[in-house]
């Protein structure tokens, strides 16, 4: 069960440990999802069926592979009222915060007459991999399409696997509702080869999004260079700063529910106030107690997650900024007046009632968000992620003339006399 510290030592050992824990340990997967990669790529849909057998669904026909528009829309109107509308409700929040991402091209005439700019460009097809069988996450299909449909993307191509011919409704509703163009019931590695090289019955796409497990995440390394890819997702975590002005259940609820989501899951809680802590713990055994995922919570709470208590909020600011968490909580009276100080976190909770629940499911902002300290460098996933950007330079020969000189300085500077010279017979 989770433990409460407060030595400088402990604490350096926990953070330790936490570094090993966003390793990918490829082990013997990395051969097999190399020879995967391969065998799709040399042999298309033939390998792409094997595979397909072999790990999903021994009745698989690749005639059979794309799901249609029609079975996605009996999949909704197949959901009771109550969770149609939540889908829909989800979606347009989500659609509506991406839509504050969209850039535009621009440009901009200098001093010297030279005219400037950036051009936006959306990606034209995407891939999109949601994990499929009975644990099903219809919010990842909308977290990872909608802001590709905000930027513009031209073809969205989802894959999910469909262990013993079965793909959860729910899939296919979120699928509908977000209007994918190409839904094909295919998994693992050999679907990131698939979308990565095209087959008879794949289009290749310039980009794979989604999460997946390890032979999915090992393939998207494989292919990353041939095709653009997200990134490569760590165990997920949660951390919460707060004093003695937090709600004992709120806190004790969102460190559980980070860590319910598997064994290496962490929730660690910075708190300025000893004795709050020790309720935040009770409260958290009392509610672990009716939990129907006991043994995950079991081992992420007892290995990957901690009470910390610090003395102050900034030193709580300090701790946090190093772990640079995935989600981050301020569980303060005036959560407000710190968020400038946070420098590494994923996604950022103000105050008592931002509960990182809703930002999985409905606040807006992507749920997609850097992992195991990544936060220091990377962004949640958006609009960014399916454009391309190019730079826009003209120059007349008045402006070109007019820095003519220093291009040839710099050039020869650098013994690259032929790019001064490309610059100079503009001149002659």
């Amino acid at each position: 069960m989770i433990e409460i510290i407060r030595e400088k030592k402990d604490i350096e050992e926990y953070f330790n440990v936490l570094k090993k824990r966003g390793a990918v340990n490829s082990g013997d997967f990395s051969n097999a999802v190399k020879d995967i990669v391969a065998n799709v790529s040399s042999n298309g849909d033939k390998a792409l069926e094997e595979y397909t057998k072999k790990f999903d669904d021994p009745n698989f026909k690749i005639e059979d592979i794309e799901i249609s528009k029609e079975a996605q829309r009996l999949a909704f109107e197949s959901l009771d009222t109550k969770l149609k509308n939540v889908l829909l409700k989800s979606k347009d929040r989500i659609y509506s915060y991406h839509m504050h991402q969209k850039r535009e091209t621009w440009e901009y005439e200098d001093s010297i007459g030279a005219k400037l700019g950036q051009k936006i460009t959306p990606l034209k097809r995407v891939g999109v991999y949601v994990p499929g069988g009975k644990a099903a996450y219809p919010s990842s299909v909308l977290m990872n399409v909608l802001p590709a449909k905000v930027a513009g993307v031209e073809e969205i191509i989802m894959v999910t696997p469909s262990p013993k011919g079965y793909i959860n409704p729910l899939l296919l509703a979120a699928a509908y509702v977000c209007e994918v163009d190409h839904l094909y019931k295919i998994g693992g590695a050999q679907a990131i080869a698939a979308l990565a090289y095209g087959t008879n019955s794949i289009p290749r796409v310039d980009k794979i999004v989604g999460p997946g497990n390890i032979f999915v995440a090992l393939a998207k390394r494989e292919v990353y260079g041939l095709v653009g890819i997200d990134s490569i997702a760590g165990p997920s975590e949660i951390a919460i700063i707060a004093d003695k002005t937090c709600k004992t259940k709120y806190v004790a609820a969102d460190l559980l529910g980070q860590a319910e989501h598997d064994e290496q899951a962490s929730s660690t809680l910075f708190i300025t106030d000893y004795d709050k802590a020790l309720e935040i713990k009770k409260q958290l055994i009392e509610y672990y107690k009716d939990s129907p995922r006991k043994n995950i919570l079991s081992e992420s709470l007892t290995n990957c997650s901690k009470i910390i208590v610090v003395d102050s909020i900034d030193e709580a600011i300090t701790y946090t900024n190093r772990l640079a968490p995935e989600h981050l909580e301020l569980a303060l009276d005036d959560a407000r007046s710190i968020v400038g100080k946070i420098d590494n976190a994923g996604a950022i909770f103000i105050g008592h009632y931002a509960a990182e629940a809703l930002g999985d499911y409905i606040a807006g902002p992507n749920h997609v968000l850097p992992t195991v300290g990544t936060a220091r460098f990377f962004s949640p996933l958006g609009v960014d992620d399916f454009i391309k950007k190019s730079s826009l330079i003209e120059f007349s020969k008045d402006a070109c003339l007019k820095l003519i000189d220093d291009v040839d300085t710099f050039a020869e500077a650098e013994g690259l006399g032929m790019h001064a010279l490309s610059a100079r017979v503009r001149g002659e």
